[in-house]
């Protein structure tokens, strides 16, 4: 790999470790709206229990995006460092494992880096969406 790649690599596992502080928020977010069903669930509106029981559901995508993150950080990582030695030898690592069909041809490093982006971008949104769920139903909890 060139010292140009290696940046690439860098940056992007970087980001993707930037991305663990709104993961961190993913799960709160879930922990919580477990709690209140399991501590107060009886007592809430249907609407309020609804809104935490999706943001209970929405965390389980959410904690799923957090777990590729994590992995795709760490291949990054692994790549920019010279643990893995190209991106030929990831993909066959990666389909032996079954987590991806080895193409007849290895990606282009840019094209990994640009999915990676993406993948924080939709774990954002999972995020995003979990949080609206949870203020309304936060905002509904004493509508009966």
């Amino acid at each position: 790999m060139t010292d140009h790649e290696r940046s690439l690599c860098t940056a992007t596992a970087r980001l993707l470790q930037a991305a663990g502080a709104v993961a961190a928020w993913g799960l709160g977010l879930s922990l919580i709206a477990i709690a209140v069903l399991a501590l107060t669930g009886r007592s809430l509106s249907l609407l309020s229990c609804m809104g935490f029981g999706a943001v209970a559901v929405i965390g389980v995508l959410e904690r799923y995006l957090a777990q590729r993150l994590r992995l795709d950080a760490g291949l990054f990582h692994d790549l920019a460092s010279g643990a893995i030695a190209s991106l030929g030898t990831l993909d066959l690592a990666l389909k032996k494992l079954g987590l991806r069909f080895a193409p007849d041809a290895p990606r282009d490093l840019g094209v990994r880096a640009q999915a990676a982006r993406q993948l924080v971008q939709r774990h954002a949104i999972t995020v995003a969406c979990q949080s609206a769920m949870f203020l309304l139903a936060l905002l509904t909890q004493d509508l009966r």
